[in-house]
């Protein structure tokens, strides 16, 4: 039996969600398969990938063919690599411990590289959110700036009025201090 190894998709429309299977190639899409080895949400920001590593490997090596898809997530999350180690081990070029440390030494630098992206995803955020505090800030001292001018404004119109009468007031008693 030729055996694929295949995502089987779920979940709504424009939503999609993924198991990855284990099916036999002339199965439909969606139809019946041999082994559920994990699943893929790439909704997510980064895609989330839950993968039963050993399982994969065994139907790898037993000769199972990925698809595209499958080949890339397999090949992310270090499958590949490991059946390539394994099969310099079978043939001599090295020992398997050495295949292990090629593989841990691999799996290190992989875990190196997505926290660097993580920290710069998180350094990007923080700098777009005290840009956004920074221009908030800005827009509030030039709205107080207006109020403050208005009132100003008022003020200063509402000031010469009151003067105006009191002036007539004084002009008015001198009139009348010379009229008697």
């Amino acid at each position: 039996m030729a055996t694929k190894i295949r995502l089987q998709r779920h979940g709504r429309k424009d939503y999609p969600f993924y198991h990855i299977v284990i099916a036999d190639s002339r199965a439909p899409r969606d139809g019946k398969f041999i082994e559920k080895i994990g699943t893929y949400n790439p909704n997510t920001n980064p895609a989330t990938i839950d993968l039963k590593f050993d399982r994969a490997l065994y139907w790898l090596t037993t000769g199972a063919q990925p698809t595209d898809t499958t080949r890339t997530i397999l090949s992310d999350e270090g499958v590949l690599l490991k059946k390539h180690l394994l099969g310099g081990v079978t043939k001599g070029a090295f020992t398997e411990a050495d295949a292990e440390t090629k593989f841990a030494a691999w799996k290190e630098s992989k875990a190196k590289a997505a926290e660097l992206v993580a920290n710069k995803s998180v350094a990007a955020q923080a700098a777009a959110k005290k840009a956004r505090f920074e221009a908030e800030q800005a827009a509030n001292k030039a709205k107080a700036d207006q109020v403050a001018a208005k009132k100003a404004e008022l003020l200063a119109a509402a000031a010469p009025a009151e003067v105006a009468p009191a002036e007539e007031s004084e002009a008015a008693a001198p009139a009348a201090e010379s009229a008697e």
